[in-house]
């Protein structure tokens, strides 16, 4: 499968009066055409700002871009100008935020929203693309779409809301689609439904997703492959089974160790001593070691490279030959 979004040592900052500091520190990712990447951590690990980097979204100030590479479909879109990059953005690339009254006009009927969005990026007339949101709109399971293309974002629920965002974010026909916790506001019944629905659509047409979240269940049932984040730096990426099975970076194992099944016996589910660290107090090293059970001296000497261990990659002194020189 080819490789469509390529990640390459990507450092996001923000400036603030004592100084500038890493939000993203060094990513890199690859997500294939027509797959799907889980992008997962704990609040504050850099997965929203990975997104916003990628979209070209990042306020500024206090944000930047400060280095790397993104490549879409192999085309560098980090250094395009800001009218070059509003035409990748809806077009090559659609985005589904976790609040869809931020998404969407109040001023506007939902389909003329679609309507706006459809004719500023593709070749259609006014009433093909009226036509093309009625259809989108039934796609998405919006009940009585032709009375309903007409009503305001207001006038619908959450779920419809983000429904309708959906169809906003596909209008276009993008090739990946960023969706950044879209079920956070809603409904469990609900959340379940939204993340049937963007699966069976990228699924349908061949789009590629990148999920960010911090809830390991909708990864599990939605994903192809787990990133997992930490303090702005990648500590593990591999396909979802392996990782949710056997995690192998301790603070994956502690991720996954929190998910609760009706499976294992009753018992305490594990739990991750400490925070995540402040953008302007990352340990030296390994940012996770004062967390971690297993460190050892070298974990808070020396940043650990990304190594392959077992048909995926992370990032620890456990598997970099390190523990056994320790010993």
């Amino acid at each position: 499968m080819a490789t469509l979004l390529e990640i390459k040592n990507l450092h996001t900052s923000f400036v603030t009066s004592d100084g500038e500091f890493p939000a993203v520190d060094g990513l890199n990712l690859t997500i294939e055409a027509g797959k799907t990447l889980g992008l997962v951590g704990e609040s504050g690990c850099g997965k929203s700002v990975t997104a916003l980097s990628i979209m070209r979204l990042i306020p500024s100030p206090p944000g930047r871009v400060a280095d790397g590479e993104i490549r879409l479909g192999g085309e560098r879109i980090d250094g395009l100008s800001e009218d070059e990059m509003r035409a990748v953005r809806g077009r090559r690339i659609g985005m589904i935020f976790q609040d869809p009254l931020t998404s969407l006009n109040p001023l506007f009927s939902v389909g003329d929203q679609l309507v706006e969005t459809m004719r500023s990026h593709l070749d259609l007339t006014a009433g093909e693309a009226r036509r093309r949101a009625l259809a989108l709109l039934v796609e998405v399971g919006i009940p009585a779409a032709e009375e309903r293309i007409g009503a305001y974002p207001h006038e619908f629920s959450g779920g419809m809301r983000q429904r309708v965002v959906i169809a906003l974010a596909l209008c276009a026909e993008p090739e990946l689609v960023i969706a950044d916790e879209p079920t956070t506001a809603l409904d469990v019944s609900v959340q379940a439904q939204i993340l049937a629905l963007i699966k069976r659509l990228c699924r349908d047409r061949g789009t590629a997703v990148m999920l960010v979240t911090h809830d390991m269940g909708v990864v599990a049932n939605t994903a192809d492959r787990v990133a997992v984040m930490y303090a702005g730096r990648l500590a593990e990426i591999g396909p979802v089974s392996d990782l949710i099975d056997q995690p192998l970076h301790p603070y994956a194992v502690g991720l996954m160790g929190a998910i609760p099944s009706l499976d294992q016996d009753a018992r305490r589910l594990v739990q991750i001593p400490g925070t995540m660290p402040r953008l302007s107090a990352i340990p030296g090293g390994c940012a996770f070691h004062p967390r971690c059970p297993q460190a050892f001296e070298r974990c808070a000497a020396r940043r650990p490279p990304l190594v392959a261990k077992d048909g995926r990659t992370v990032a620890c002194h456990l598997y970099d030959g390190s523990a056994e020189a320790a010993r």
